[in-house]
């Protein structure tokens, strides 16, 4: 279900809530009893509006090297069918080989408990 954040003007709130496309807030009490809290002391017909807000990481394009400094590995398919690790680190191939084993992601060093 997808999620919103409301603002209320009279007391300078944002509420994050989830809910149908469809389904429209107005008031801070609607507000309140879909996330389940107290409308304290604004009045419950304050008027509230939707904020428009991107999805996170939609909009930020992100590199190969800021990919390997958070631990992924991306591999890259080339037209003769190989891949290369593109973010490879230290001794890692930078194209792997399916018949030797060395030349795959070492994965253990970049994922631990």
């Amino acid at each position: 279900m997808p999620r919103y954040d409301y603002y209320c003007d009279d007391n300078g709130f944002v509420i994050e809530v989830a809910h149908g496309m469809s389904e429209k807030l107005r008031t801070w009490g609607e507000l309140c009893e879909l996330a389940a809290l107290e409308p304290g002391e604004t009045d419950v017909e304050a008027p509230v509006r939707r904020l428009i807000t991107s999805a996170p990481m939609m909009n930020t394009p992100t590199g190969n090297a800021e990919l390997k400094n958070v631990g992924f590995t991306k591999l890259e398919k080339r037209y003769d069918g190989t891949y290369e690790n593109v973010t490879r680190s230290g001794s890692e191939k930078r194209f792997l080989d399916p018949k030797d084993p060395s030349s795959m992601p070492h994965l253990h060093k970049k994922i631990s408990d």
